[in-house]
């Protein structure tokens, strides 16, 4: 077999692999057992609390869990592969937006038989969005790469996740929290977004961020006056690190934008997906427009085809590959272009500080002693004696580089 084929058969068993297992009803099925050592070599017990955090510009949700310790910390992260809209909060039904707020999730709201393999509701509308007036609702964490508000997984993924949380909301607690951001909150993304129209909210939600990071504990959300609040934690020690922690970063944004950071809006055709969901896209597309292989007839039988336009599905040997394990994914939506940045203003250098004159200090070396020939052109009267001359600072302060000369006769 050639070597296309070879290649053409190992990505059709790497994306066959990507299907689920069906020993167990994909509701119960375990956590993988890698994820359940990691766990162990993290000092998590599998029954213990959950939480997570999806980052729309990243596309990736962390899964976080609580250790030995009372902290939380990080277990994993999955790649999103399909989130719509564009960065900013949900505000309305059919708006195409991705949420972003703090959800709590409670074990009513996880849906075992989703048409989407599996799926938890994240809790939309919560007491900020109605505070706003958001309307919508079913926006969910689910499988099948396709977004309509959504943040969407593969099938594999969503079973891991799904399992995660089933397990800490049946080890006992009561709901867990999901933290979705527009971006990473760091001081750098916050001052470049500075002009951006939901900056006030985004200013809500990285007190959260850097209180839980600062903490490793829950943030305590509460809304008042239509705003996200966080009351002090009950130990004044951990509530401590969280006042420091907001202290550094406001001070790291104001230098950002003192030194001149750019600032920027960035905008979506239609949201996006982690990068290497585009890249496994592209790489099927493009073994399947090779045509098949000898020996290889079955190489794609794990994809499916699309026309250019999104329509029904044509042959094998079109421009346009869905791999297997992504689900009913239109061309738009998998070919979505990534985040584009515009740039508000531009970046400037911190204008160099004045350069003030340096004041060199004089060292004076004393001369040795110089005996000159008798000159008939001086009109000293030591000139036709042997003499020493003799080279001195002035003592006046304000002129340090004036010497006097003294000649005296030598012995």
């Amino acid at each position: 077999m050639g070597v296309r084929g070879r290649t053409i058969l190992c990505l059709a068993a790497l994306l066959a692999g990507a299907a689920p297992a069906a020993a167990a009803p994909k509701h119960l099925a375990p956590v993988p057992p890698a994820t359940v050592a990691l766990m162990a070599a993290r000092s998590m017990a599998p029954s213990a609390p959950v939480l997570l955090r999806a980052y729309k510009q990243e596309s990736e949700i962390e899964v976080w869990k609580r250790a030995a310790d009372g902290r939380f910390v990080h277990l994993k992260t999955f790649p999103i592969c399909r989130w719509s809209g564009q960065l900013g909060p949900k505000t309305r039904a059919g708006d195409r937006q991705a949420p972003e707020g703090f959800y709590a999730v409670a074990a009513r709201q996880l849906n075992p038989n989703s048409a989407y393999y599996l799926s938890f509701d994240v809790g939309y509308p919560n007491a900020y969005d109605r505070a706003h007036g958001g309307t919508g609702s079913a926006l969910m964490v689910h499988g099948t790469c396709s977004s309509a508000g959504c943040f969407a997984m593969t099938d594999r993924q969503v079973g891991e996740i799904y399992a995660l949380v089933r397990d800490a909301l049946a080890g006992g607690q009561t709901a867990f929290q999901f933290q979705a951001f527009p971006f990473r909150m760091t001081a750098r993304a916050m001052a470049r977004h500075r002009t951006d129209r939901h900056i006030a909210f985004w200013r809500q939600l990285k007190e959260g961020s850097d209180r839980f990071e600062a903490t490793g504990r829950e943030p305590l959300v509460g809304v008042e006056g239509g705003r996200y609040v966080f009351a002090p934690y009950p130990d004044p020690a951990v509530e401590a690190l969280a006042v420091a922690r907001r202290t550094e970063e406001e001070a790291r944004i104001q230098g950002l934008v003192a030194d001149g950071t750019e600032a920027v809006r960035t905008t979506y055709a239609d949201g996006g997906q982690h990068s290497s969901f585009t890249a496994l896209i592209k790489r099927a597309s493009a073994f399947a427009a090779l045509g098949p292989a000898p020996g290889s007839a079955a190489a794609v039988t794990s994809a499916t085809a699309y026309a250019a336009d999104g329509t029904a599905p044509v042959s094998l040997a079109p421009a346009f590959i869905v791999p297997a394990g992504l689900g009913e994914v239109s061309r738009p939506e998998a070919l979505a272009l990534a985040g584009r940045e515009v740039v508000v203003i531009p970046a400037r250098r911190r204008p160099a500080p004045p350069i003030h004159p340096i004041q060199v200090a004089a060292t004076f070396v004393p001369l040795p002693a110089i005996e000159t020939e008798p000159s008939p052109f001086s009109r000293l009267r030591l000139a036709e004696e042997p003499s020493r001359l003799t080279l001195a600072a002035s003592p006046a302060p304000g002129r340090p580089f004036f010497l006097t000369a003294k000649f005296v006769a030598l012995p």
